[in-house]
């Protein structure tokens, strides 16, 4: 199995794509799985159920993934890894755990355009979202440098990014 973690919008389901379709292997976006079992999208957990529940379920759906698919590419939500002991159970289900990092010029960049699909930040005034994700990095960098390999990212592309990861695949 292959991890990929990073903060919203770092590019885990284009790699997690990509990088599937030339492995060969099933690709699962996280946040997909959790709707599809809560058959409600993301941003309405969070607005329906509030962003509590939503990390239980997260941390549970995190195990039952994990656990169940050993040939797949899985893109994690950009929070995922840093609730509870889900860095420890990501760690411990695979060696081959990738932070996809970004410069967080291009992350503004990215995620911009794409504030109202993103419960985060879709309140955060658009000069207000450097700071933000700043100071977002700068707390969940913590369980982000945990990974077993930390790709910097900002001038790949999807196919450059799979790549790497397939160079270092254990």
């Amino acid at each position: 199995m292959i991890v990929l973690i990073g903060y919203m919008g770092s590019g885990k389901s284009t790699v997690g794509k990509v990088l599937a379709n030339q492995l060969k292997k099933d690709f699962i976006d996280f946040d997909q799985y959790i709707e599809a079992k809560e058959q409600l999208s993301i941003p309405e957990i969070f607005k329906q159920k509030g962003e509590v529940y939503f990390r239980k379920k997260e941390s549970h759906y995190l195990g039952e993934l994990l656990k169940g698919n050993s040939n797949a590419v899985v893109s994690l939500g950009g929070g995922t890894p840093c609730f509870g002991d889900n860095m420890q159970t990501i760690i411990e289900a695979t060696p081959n755990v990738f932070y996809l990092k970004l410069s967080v010029d291009k992350l503004i960049e990215r995620l911009q355009p794409e504030k109202s699909y993103r419960p985060l930040i879709k309140d955060i005034a658009d000069e207000d979202l450097s700071d933000f994700i700043r100071k977002h990095l700068f707390e969940r960098n913590f369980y982000y440098l945990q990974a077993h390999h930390i790709l910097n990212v900002t001038e790949q592309s999807a196919e450059q990014c799979a790549g790497e990861v397939i160079e270092k695949l254990s």
